[in-house]
């Protein structure tokens, strides 16, 4: 790492511990925790805790005149199964039927092909109203009959503790943002205090601790920290940044800032973003490099407006298709399941990519207006590159090695879930890829271990680890549901529990929890409710697509915090990035996302409708 680079390291980095606000945080997290358990806090602990095993046994009793612990084993199969259907929201005989023993193992449901059979068999001679009496009845158990009060004893406690693990989360959440926000410690050291205090307070065992750090996205960031050591180390970043913005008639910060959103944005709605920030990180480092002169040694603003610039394309471009993110793929999974509700590819563009398009120009605008870069041609900086390529000569050996592993990891990430899964029977994932291709450096020669070992921000990597495990605290325990049905019950006070008010509730909490866990989960928290919500106000309308489509926009609002999605968490490796850049310009793109989603969801949407169904 050069004097230059040293310099521009995060202020998190090199400061240590703000006792003031460090204590603040602590202060508030002890605040919450000694506060009484509030009563909506201890019904979702018995939801949690105990509503399955409620919901269970009713089934078990309603068809076979018999608890749950004395049924049959293909007896238990088939109550749990209804039962999960139930929780997701889809209540009809169809959805049980299309189950099969992938799903029962994703859902934790123990099973075999023959229970399966039998379970299938026994749903065959029910009719669809005779399912859904059912079903709705074990939803009324769980979500409106069973109380603490009803409980044993031993039950009880198990409710206590679980509502006492939301809460604790809740805390856990003031703290983690005020120390975000405020950067009062090293922020790699708030990712390891999220799993010490979820260690202290009994909320993830000690052994399952480690694993809950890790997953594909971490991996993938790892990778991808890997790839950028190896593009700058054998200059082929220097021949991509060229290739992408040497023949600009005018290389200055807007019209660089301007093509990299026109490239990422719309490429981000078919190609992993995560992918894309992986790519673009070592060219915008390289851009803000290669500008500096003698007069102008150094210009922060310039550095932050490229990677900033890097990242909120990649956010705002992953809504537009289906392949832009897993939030959209939740959503469309939970319109099946729950209504038979099925949007197509194509569909699902011609819906969302015009929020796309008109968040790419308000984008632009809004970084420019926020960063003031000292540095206004870049041109230089282009001529200096073509020199540097120039005294390179041809493309060599490690160059022409580092492009063709990277193709071949970039083809393998957009094939993952399709030719790469046929090929195999299973899916890498883009994170076990990603660290393939960084091997593939090694075993290839290009890169040594020292290399990956001094210039990748491991910081980074135990930063974004941290918070996929706060993340799944959020989700398992409850506490990211406790929020949703609390912000939503709110805001039903105010009227905001119909038509596209509903929509705009829905946006605000997803819009909120997706800055602090993955979109994935956000939206997977959240869609249930609002679906729900929409069916309940306009039951078979336009209404509950929308309302769905509009939550997995709201998931790509991760504008604010650098632990709401990769690409953030990406960029800021380049060492160039304080937590409050995020800040100033996703306040603004935050408030005029929604604006902007909610004229979509109330001109285009409504106006066109959705395949025929009644509006309301």
């Amino acid at each position: 790492m050069d004097d230059q680079t040293a310099k521009q390291k995060p202020t998190g980095y090199e400061k240590y511990i703000n006792y003031k606000w460090f204590g603040l945080a602590c202060f508030l997290f002890i605040a919450i925790i000694l506060l009484p358990i509030p009563d909506s806090m201890l019904d979702v602990g018995v939801e949690y805790s105990m509503g399955r095993t409620y919901a269970t046994g009713m089934i078990t009793q309603e068809l076979f005149g018999t608890a749950a612990t004395e049924a049959e084993q293909w007896q238990i199969l088939l109550a749990r199964i209804v039962t999960e259907n139930m929780t997701m929201g889809a209540l009809s005989r169809e959805r049980a039927l299309k189950r099969t023993l992938k799903w029962c193992k994703d859902k934790n449901i123990p099973a075999t092909e023959e229970h399966l059979f039998e379970v299938k068999n026994y749903l065959n001679f029910m009719t669809d109203r005779q399912y859904l009496a059912l079903a709705t009845k074990a939803r009324q158990l769980m979500y409106d009959e069973l109380s603490y009060e009803q409980l044993k004893d031993n039950q009880k406690q198990e409710a206590v503790t679980q509502a006492r693990h939301i809460k604790v989360c809740i805390a856990l959440t003031v703290f983690v943002v005020t120390l975000f926000l405020t950067e009062g410690m090293p922020l790699p050291g708030v990712a390891f205090c999220v799993g010490l205090i979820l260690l202290i307070f009994g909320v993830i065992p000690k052994d399952m601790m480690p694993m809950s750090y890790w997953s594909d996205p971490c991996w993938f960031i790892m990778g991808s920290l890997m790839f950028a050591v190896a593009f700058v180390k054998t200059g082929v970043d220097k021949r991509l940044c060229l290739a992408i913005f040497g023949r600009l008639a005018r290389a200055n910060p807007r019209w660089i800032t301007l093509s990299l959103i026109l490239v990422i944005a719309p490429a981000a709605a078919f190609i992993s973003d995560h992918a894309l920030a992986a790519i673009f990180l070592p060219i915008g480092i390289l851009l803000y490099r290669q500008s500096l002169t003698k007069e102008i040694p150094v210009d922060p603003q310039l550095a932050k407006m490229l990677m900033i610039t890097i990242c909120m394309a990649c956010n705002i471009g992953g809504f537009g298709a289906p392949s832009g993110g897993a939030r959209n793929v939740v959503m469309m999974a939970y319109m099946e399941d729950m209504f038979g509700i099925s949007i197509g590819y194509g569909q699902w563009i011609t819906y969302c990519l015009p929020f796309v398009l008109i968040m790419m120009p308000i984008t632009w605008l809004m970084i420019n207006w926020r960063f003031k870069p000292a540095i206004k041609d870049l041109s230089p900086a282009m001529a200096h590159l073509r020199e540097d390529i120039k005294s390179m000569g041809p493309w060599n050996k490690s160059q022409i090695t580092v492009l063709v592993i990277f193709l071949i990891v970039l083809f393998g990430w957009i094939t993952d879930n399709t030719l790469v899964k046929a090929a195999l029977g299973f899916s890498l994932g883009i994170g076990g890829i990603a660290v393939g291709g960084a091997v593939a450096y090694l075993i290839a020669g290009v890169v040594n271990w020292k290399d990956y070992q001094t210039k990748v921000d491991w910081g980074v990597v135990w930063l974004y680890a941290g918070a996929i495990a706060f993340g799944r605290a959020l989700f398992s325990t409850g506490a990211a549901y406790w929020l949703a049905r609390t912000i939503v019950n709110f805001l039903a006070q105010f009227g905001f529990g119909t038509g596209l008010l509903l929509c705009l509730t829905g946006n605000i909490i997803t819009s909120f929890l997706t800055n602090l866990m993955a979109d994935g989960p956000a939206a997977a928290a959240v869609g249930p409710i609002t679906l729900n919500m929409a069916a309940i106000a306009a039951p078979a309308s336009a209404l509950i697509p929308i309302t769905g489509m509009a939550t997995a926009c709201a998931a790509s609002m991760a504008y604010l915090l650098i632990i709401g999605t990769p690409p953030n968490a990406i960029v800021y490796a380049s060492g160039y990035l304080e937590a409050k850049d995020y800040l100033k310009v996703g306040i603004p793109l935050f408030i005029i996302a929604n604006i902007v989603l909610m004229l979509v969801v109330g001109v285009y949407w409504v106006s066109r409708g959705f395949a025929g169904y009644p509006m309301w």
